[in-house]
C-alpha cells in the first residue's frame, strides 16, 4: 500500500511542478495531498483522489470533490481533471502580485500545453479582472484567456467580463 501511495504522489508531482513556475526549482517543492480516498490503476495510468481533495505544490493548488491524474501512452503525465460543485485552481506566477484563481464544475489542466479549461459555471480572476461563462480557457505561459458560452449538455452560459482600467 505504501508503494502505491508513493506512486500516486509521484504521478501527481509532475503536472503540478510544470505549472508552479514561481520558484527557481519548482520540482523541489513538496506535493501535499489531502483526500478521503485514493484509487490507483497503474495499467490504465490513472490515480483518482476523491472526497474533498486538496492538492498543493509551491504556488499551485487544485481542489475538488474528485481529482483524476492521467498519463499518456508514453507514460508521461498528461492531465489533471478536478470536478465538483466548485472545483478550484490557484496559480501565482513569478512577477504577479496576485494569484490567478479559477472555479468551475470541471477543471482540466493539460500539462504539456500548460493550458487550463474551466467548464460549466466557469469563473476566472486575474488581478482585478473577472471573467465568467460556460467555458474558459487559460493559457498559463502566454496569460491568454478565451471564453465561450457553450457547454456540452447544458444551456449556454453567457460570457461576462469585468475589466479594471490600467492605473
Amino acid at each position: 500500500m505504501k508503494a502505491l501511495l508513493y506512486t500516486a504522489l509521484i504521478a501527481l508531482a509532475v503536472p503540478l511542478s510544470a505549472a508552479a513556475q514561481s520558484s527557481p526549482t519548482p520540482g523541489q517543492a513538496p506535493v501535499e495531498v489531502e483526500a478521503d480516498r485514493l484509487d490507483l490503476d497503474q495499467r490504465a495510468g490513472t490515480a483518482i483522489y476523491s472526497g474533498n481533495v486538496d492538492i498543493r505544490q509551491g504556488e499551485m493548488q487544485l481542489r475538488g470533490e474528485r481529482v483524476e491524474i492521467h498519463r499518456n501512452d508514453a507514460g508521461e503525465l498528461s492531465r489533471a481533471i478536478s470536478t465538483g460543485e466548485r472545483a478550484y485552481l490557484r496559480h501565482q506566477a513569478d512577477g504577479q502580485d496576485a494569484p490567478t484563481e479559477g472555479w468551475a464544475r470541471r477543471i482540466i489542466y493539460h500539462v504539456a500545453e500548460r493550458r487550463v479549461e474551466l467548464i460549466d459555471q466557469a469563473e476566472l480572476t486575474q488581478r482585478d479582472d473577472r471573467f465568467t461563462g460556460g467555458r474558459l480557457e487559460y493559457f498559463i505561459d502566454r496569460e491568454v484567456i478565451q471564453a465561450r458560452s457553450d457547454v456540452e449538455g447544458s444551456e449556454p452560459q453567457r460570457i461576462r467580463m469585468t475589466l479594471q482600467p490600467a492605473q
